[in-house]
């Protein structure tokens, strides 16, 4: 009989002798009965996964133990998913400077700065197959996050899954990097301070630094697995600037990549690389001209779509990177079995696929299923007005530039199922509904069909503009809920704790209280 077992079985026996004490005429049956309705509770709560993504800044601001209390008196929390590596400031750091500081943890200052890397201890055996060998954070000294937190959450029964994020904004300073970064149209690495790095798919040393992340975190920490985030789209879309996180279209000569790794992928998958670049480079000054109102002498829609025929190998080699990401998952995915087939894969689905007609043709629930043991559809409600805003302007300043942006709204809605939730000047303050939680969980968990489970992300607290929507106690439990209800197999508090007001962070709690007791 295991621990869990035997403090089970002192528990309920004690329980039944306490009723029976108190009244003899108690039956036997209706105290069993009782006691198999709280084992069926129990059994429930295990079995959804509350999780909240979390940095190593908040354990070393506010002291492990108290974090983790916290977590689970406030937040119900049973699952940690720990940001084990990242260079991007979404999944890790202190709440922006600028931002409004939630009622805890550390404002970012000069001192309090955000490097960002590897916040475990790395084990140089494992990256001897990669340039990527040096990515040790510098950001808390010699302190191993992983092995800093483990032990005090087991200690609470709470799961540790290690965060890692295809994020490398600020490592200029890694070993090897820049010829590890991706290639635009001209030719230039992008490896530059004003711009994001972004690590090209195809090279080597990319694919074998995730391999032996993924195998060192799993081999040198009794964790129970991995969430993988990586949020990067094809260059069909980069081009078109058709971007939520922009409030307006960049430059399209910029678009990735174009490297020698990704000429060879190209020939292997019978794609014509010149004629993809050749066809990039005149959807790139369409995009220019059309920003400049230019317009074609057949519109812009129709000049984007002749685009399309002229160059089929635009659109094929847009699905080249959907290749090349879904092989980086199936590789960390073989690397974490290979250490032990029970350590479980959660992979992150970007909110692009609520609002992108394109983005969602791309990404199918059915064959993702296939590659993890978790999806993460983001559904972040609050945070989805503003983002959604974002993404029919910018498509509206290119391909349907002249269509009114109301009209493109309504369009898109029905194109995406989604509810009519208000005009383009109040989404951003309205954000979405809880029911826009409750469809996307449930398209989720149709598109999967079984084959894998989903743990809905759930918004709180995530920087918006200032005339957007910030959550309230209400939106996070309603959030909660809506997602759980939908059949969800838990939720993910995101995007990190240390931006979470506590009562935001309790109104999650009491919708996951209140659904097990329901």
């Amino acid at each position: 009989m295991t621990k869990s077992s035997r403090r089970t079985f002192i528990i309920n026996s004690a329980a039944l002798a306490i009723a029976v004490a108190a009244d003899p005429l108690v039956s036997f049956a209706s105290v069993d009965n009782s006691i198999k309705q709280q084992d069926n509770k129990k059994q429930r709560q295990d079995s959804k996964i509350i999780g909240i993504q979390i940095g190593p800044e908040s354990f070393v601001d506010e002291g492990t133990e108290k974090v983790l209390d916290k977590l689970q008196q406030l937040g119900a929390v049973n699952t940690l998913f720990l940001t084990a590596f990242t260079y991007g400031r979404g999944f890790a750091g202190r709440q922006n400077a600028g931002r409004s500081f939630p009622d805890h943890g550390k404002p970012l200052s000069k001192e309090n700065f955000f490097h960002g890397g590897y916040f475990a201890t790395p084990h140089p055996e494992f990256y001897k197959n990669t340039v990527l060998k040096h990515t040790r954070a510098p950001d808390h000294g010699d302190l191993d996050i992983v092995a800093e937190v483990l032990p005090a959450a087991r200690k609470r029964g709470m799961k540790v899954f290690c965060g890692i994020e295809d994020r490398w904004d600020s490592a200029f300073d890694v070993p090897g990097l820049e010829a590890c970064t991706e290639v635009d149209l001209a030719g230039n690495r992008l490896f530059t301070k004003d711009k994001r790095i972004s690590q090209c798919l195809f090279n080597p040393n990319v694919r074998e630094f995730w391999k032996a992340l993924a195998t060192d975190l799993c081999s040198s920490y009794a964790i129970d697995g991995l969430l993988f985030l990586n949020e990067r789209s094809g260059p069909l879309m980069s081009v078109l600037g058709a971007s939520p996180f922009s409030e307006k279209v960049g430059d399209p000569t910029r678009v990735t990549c174009f490297c020698g790794f990704h000429e060879k992928a190209a020939k292997e998958h019978n794609i014509d690389f010149a004629r993809a670049k050749e066809g990039y480079q005149k959807l790139a000054a369409f995009v220019n001209d059309a920003l400049q109102d230019k317009k074609p002498v057949d519109g812009y829609y129709v000049y984007f779509q002749r685009l399309l025929m002229q160059y089929p190998e635009i659109a094929a080699y847009d699905r080249l990177f959907d290749t090349g990401k879904a092989a980086i998952v199936d590789e960390i995915r073989n690397a974490v079995k290979a250490v032990n087939k029970d350590l479980q894969v959660v992979f992150h689905v970007e909110q692009t696929i609520s609002f992108n007609p394109y983005i969602r043709s791309a990404i199918d629930y059915s064959k993702m299923a296939s590659r993890t043991d978790f999806l993460k559809p983001v559904a972040y409600n609050n945070c989805a007005g503003e983002r959604y805003v974002n993404f029919i302007r910018n498509v509206g300043s290119t391909i349907f530039r002249g269509v009114p942006l109301e009209e493109l709204l309504n369009l898109n809605n029905q194109l995406m199922g989604l509810s009519n939730e208000g005009k383009m000047a109040d989404l951003p303050a309205l954000g979405l509904s809880p029911n826009y939680v409750f469809s996307e969980t449930k398209r989720a968990l149709e598109g999967v069909a079984g084959k894998c489970g989903i743990l809905t992300g759930i918004d709180i607290d995530i920087p918006v503009g200032a005339n957007s929507r910030r959550a309230s106690p209400e939106d996070t439990y309603a959030a909660t809920q809506a997602a759980l209800k939908a059949g969800a197999q838990g939720v993910i508090l995101s995007r990190k704790y240390s931006e979470m007001r506590d009562t935001n962070l309790a109104g999650a709690g009491k919708a996951v209280r209140d659904f097990l007791k329901s």
